[in-house]
This record gives structure tokens, sequence and C-alpha cells, in this order.
């Protein structure tokens, strides 16, 4: 089939004006199925990590493929011949019947094709960061809990044996209770520019771009090369820099181990702010209060040029994590294994019996979910109370004061102003509410 954009905007138009409800199907007039039949998925971007996506998906029937990009588009619809092409993801989950949909855009089409999938009725399987802004993280999570579908942020790291026996060390009290956690990445940078200003565009867009639909609920401008591909998660109206990026995957142990949740403080230190960018580096602590039996913590975050303490620096590994309790220390590298600390005096430590059971993968995970109703590991109920928290570092950073914010409520409520920085306009036709 072919580009199905232009023939589908009446229908677009139809369901904008009669509004959410028109969007909303049962969960009772889902499709019923068996462990072994196979679901009718949609893939929003097969690109990058799209690509990986759908080849993780490629077992089950692949009916709907959607890129704003031409070419990777018919480069993955030569393995999917049978497969719609879409390059409006708004047109594909108006038309198309579909049991779930997979979605790897940048970060702020996330939501947009996120909220309309669930109000669809349709099992979500969203990249990482789930949501752009803090407000849509909250509108996720309410939408997801509403329906009762079959949801999993992409964080494939969630599944990593390394990450569960981490978890069960924490749960089990081997190195006491946890005061801090401090976190670190080498990107930006190295990875993708920041700190800079927003270029002039209005340069040739490439033939097989569609620069309109790319750009989506963000405001118009003219194509430049500074965004597209991949660059766009420096610039705040398309991507939430590292916090976004690494944090979701490096934090994840943290808030999972220890049940991290609750009001908040939370500090960003970091260059003046460019309007355009995140910042070159960015420090912020996140100061949780007590949980229940369980103490106050607090988690260091360092990005980019921020550097932790020298007796830090001396344990965490690059692109890790080092927990710091009152009986020793735990280190972690992303896709590591926990390894306490010091050395010498856990050598005669036995490690609890696993009690997370194996994952059979991130992917298949969610797949037997939307067939079976089991869970997920990161479900939007974990995923969006995780991305709501983890994206306040980037909210008291650009509101440049330190913030207190309540979950109960959804707002910073030590500084009136720092609430606009929680959400973000929409050009029309991309709306989430």
């Amino acid at each position: 089939m072919g580009d199905k954009r232009l023939s589908r905007r009446s229908i677009l138009r139809a369901a904008a004006s009669a509004g959410p409800a028109l969007l909303t199907i049962s969960a009772g007039s889902r499709r019923v199925l068996g462990a072994n039949d196979r679901l009718d998925i949609g893939v929003i971007g097969v690109g990058g990590r799209g690509g990986s996506n759908l080849d993780a998906v490629a077992g089950e029937n692949i009916v709907a493929l959607c890129d704003v990009d031409s070419a990777t588009l018919g480069a993955a619809a030569g393995r999917f011949p049978a497969a719609a092409r879409f390059s409006d993801y708004r047109a594909m989950l108006a038309d198309m019947k579909l049991d779930a949909v997979v979605i790897s855009t940048p970060d702020h089409h996330h939501a947009p094709a996120t909220v309309r999938a669930l109000r669809r009725g349709l099992h979500v399987y969203c990249e990482k960061p789930l949501t752009h802004t803090v407000e849509e993280a909250r509108l996720v999570a309410r939408l997801a809990a509403e329906k009762g579908l079959a949801t999993q942020m992409g964080t494939q790291n969630h599944e990593h044996p390394g990450y569960l026996r981490l978890v069960e060390l924490l749960r089990g009290g081997a190195i006491g209770k946890v005061s801090d956690v401090h976190v670190i990445t080498d990107r930006p940078g190295k990875w993708w520019p920041q700190g800079i200003e927003a270029p002039k565009g209005g340069q040739t867009v490439p033939a097989n771009l569609d620069w309109d639909l790319w750009l989506g609920p963000a405001a118009s401008r003219g194509y430049d090369p500074a965004y597209v591909p991949f660059k766009w998660r420096g610039w705040w109206d398309f991507g939430c820099g590292a916090v976004g990026d690494m944090a979701i995957h490096l934090a994840d142990p943290a808030f999972w181990g220890l049940g991290l949740g609750g009001k908040i403080r939370v500090e960003s230190k970091g260059p003046p702010p460019q309007p355009a960018s995140a910042p070159t580096w960015m420090e912020t602590t996140f100061s949780f209060g007590p949980r229940g039996d369980r103490g106050p913590v607090t988690l260091h975050w360092y990005e980019g040029e921020a550097q932790p303490p020298a007796a830090i620096a001396a344990e965490i590994p690059m692109n890790g994590s080092l927990f710091v309790g009152e009986k020793g220390r735990i280190a972690i590298a992303h896709d590591g294994h926990p390894k306490l600390l010091p050395e010498d005096h856990f050598q005669d430590f036995v490690a609890p019996a696993p009690s997370l059971p194996e994952s059979p993968g991130h992917h298949a995970q969610w797949i037997a979910a939307c067939k079976t109703g089991s869970r997920t590991g990161s479900d939007f109920s974990y995923a969006a109370p995780f991305t709501e928290t983890v994206l306040l570092g980037n909210v008291a950073y650009r509101a440049g004061i330190p913030i207190e914010y309540d979950p109960s409520t959804g707002r910073v409520t030590n500084d009136e102003a720092a609430n606009g920085w929680l959400s973000k306009e929409y050009r029309s036709g991309w709306e989430v509410a």
C-alpha cells in the first residue's frame, strides 16, 4: 500500500472535532488472544532504535509501518511487503485495525502517539523516556490505569540479570540502609551537541523527509541538519537531554530497588541556560524523604562535564551507579553486574537466592502481556512516575531554583512560576488533552 497520510486527513479532522470519546474503544471490544496467537502490530518509527524494536517484534503480524523518512520506510516495507505504509501515525491509528503499537520516535512524539493509541484501546510499547514533559507522564499513567492495557517503556536493561541481582541485594539489605546513590553518564557532548543556540534553519529539506510531520507537535520552523537525525535529543523542543536519555536507564535500579517516590526536592546546577538546548553539563540532586521503614535517600546525577567527589569518582563506573549504604557500597555499570565494596569486607558474603524471575526479554515480556494479561517489568504504572520524577531535573535547571514537588497534586509547591516548565504547548492537531 502507498502512503495514507493525505487520504486520511478527513478521518483525523472528524476524530479531532469529536474529541477523545470517538477514539476510545472499550476493553471488552479488544480481540481476545491466546498465547500462541499472533498480534497485529503497527510500528511507529522504523529506523535506528525503531529498527531494533521492529526486529524484536517481527515474529508477530506487522500490519502497519509508519515513518516520516520515506527511504527508511521503504527499507522496512521491503521486509514486510504486506504491511500498510504511513507517514502520519495519526492516520495509521485512525484507520488500521490493530492489537498493539510500538513507538520509537523522538521524545516530543511519545505522548501524542501513546495517548492516541491508549484511547484506541491498543497495547503500547514506547521507547524511553516515556514522555517529553511531566504533565504528559501523568496523563499517560492515568490513561493506562483506566484502560488496563499491556504497556512497556523501552528500558531494555530493566531485564538485565545484573539489574535483577542488584535489586535483590538492595532489598535484602546487603549494604544496610542506603542513604545516597550516585549516577553518572558521559553524555552529552560526545554523543550529541548541547548548550548551543538554535540554528537559523531554512535549509533545503531532504527529499526523503517529511519535515512538517517530523516537527509534529513542536512549533513550526525551517529545516536544519542540526536537528535530524538523532541530534534532536539535545534540543528542548524535541528531546529531554541526557537526563531523559541515560537517567531513565541508569537510575532505574535505584527507583526500583529502593522504592523511591513521594514528595521530593530537586536542585540542578549547570552553565547558564540556553533557551533552545539542554546544557553541556548538569549536576542534579533528587532528595527523597523517608518511606515507611526506609530512611531518606539522595540521588546525585552527573552528566557531561559534571564530576562527583574524588572518593565517589574512584569507585563509580562511567555510565553506571554507586549505592552508599551503612554497611558498604555497591557499584554497577550499565549492562554490568553489581560489585560489593570494599571487596575485602565482602569476601565471605553469600548473595541471597534469586527472587526475581529471569526475563524472557523486554519485548517478549510485553508480547506475552498483550496476549495473556501478565505483567511487564516497566509497565506505565512504574514507568510514568519514574519518568515524571527524572524529568524534574530539567524543570529545576530551567526554573533556576531548587524545587519542591508533590506528586499527589503534580505541582511544584515552593514556586508557582516553576510549574510552567511541567507542560508545553502543542501545534494544532497534535494535542494530547
